[in-house]
């Protein structure tokens, strides 16, 4: 995204972070019943707002004019918000609606952002639910798991990945691997990322979430990949360490590669840590040939 749609994303999070928040102080209460849409803070409605906004991305995705129209900057914002109003009045819940509308009044580098920032809104709510029910650590780890299972299985990885199979086929496959395997917020995110006709790469597509959930958890997320199972104290150890290097706090995502023969190959972000002794052994041979 350009620094316009991001800076649109970032004001939409925010109203979704006041939607979502319990009002402080009966004059905080008494502003919610006069001038805005009741707060969502119960898990069940968090977990519907996730839904609704899931949706409308679904929406915005399949209407290229709709999207074209909730963002054309010829339109005044108060016109684009009115547009929307119109469209989703009594179909979604007023939470919805009011942060359908604020996307709309935003200024969007390119009409397809609106399709992101809602996905990005949907994934927030959905998290919040997780969080509601004190389960966020869980759902990071069940998202790590399953995308172990599918970089594990080519088959796996090249159907979900396929933007050619049809999105009720792919539902159907999550639905046999997911329920009553995961927590329904798991699945929900799961079934609503891996079903979009925009993504190419499963796996990726199921880090990116991961990393979301970690840093709701403020924590950043070190993929590791060791040649042979750590302990829960090496764990720990190493997430000291990586703590300190980067000044902040570190979530492993541990892979056992036995291939690498030993040692370490840490990724943060962009940055990797290669310690394997694979690594040593080509290096060494490299030297040999030259």
């Amino acid at each position: 995204m350009d620094a316009a749609s991001r800076a649109a994303v970032a004001e939409a999070r925010e109203r979704l972070g006041e939607l979502t928040s319990r009002p402080t102080g009966i004059l905080g209460r008494a502003r919610d019943i006069v001038s805005g849409p009741p707060r969502v803070v119960e898990a069940e409605d968090l977990a519907g707002l996730a839904d609704e906004l899931f949706a409308v991305a679904r929406l915005l995705q399949a209407q290229p004019s709709l999207r074209r129209a909730l963002s054309d900057q010829a339109g005044k914002p108060a016109e684009r918000a009115a547009l929307a109003r119109r469209l989703l009045a009594g179909k979604v819940t007023d939470a919805t609606l009011d942060l359908v509308e604020t996307l709309a009044r935003q200024r969007w580098s390119r009409p397809f952002d609106l399709v992101e920032a809602a996905e990005t809104l949907a994934t927030e709510a959905a998290l919040d639910t997780a969080d509601a029910r004190g389960e966020l650590e869980g759902v990071e780890d069940e998202l790590f798991r399953f995308g172990r299972i599918v970089a594990g299985d080519p088959d796996l990885s090249r159907i979900l990945g396929d933007r050619a199979a049809p999105a009720a086929g792919k539902s159907a496959l999550l639905d046999r691997l997911l329920t009553g395997r995961v927590s329904p917020v798991t699945e929900q995110l799961l079934r609503n990322h891996l079903t979009r006709p925009t993504v190419a790469n499963a796996e990726t597509a199921i880090e990116r979430l991961s990393e979301v959930a970690s840093r709701r958890r403020g924590q950043s997320v070190a993929h590791v990949t060791a040649a042979s199972p750590l302990s829960d104290a090496q764990e720990r150890r190493l997430a000291d360490v990586l703590g300190r290097v980067y000044g902040r706090a570190i979530g492993l995502q541990v892979t056992v590669d036995p291939e690498l023969l030993g040692g370490l190959v840490i990724r943060v972000g962009d940055e990797v840590i290669d310690g394997s002794v694979l690594r040593r052994l080509d290096e060494a041979g490299r030297r040999l040939v030259g």
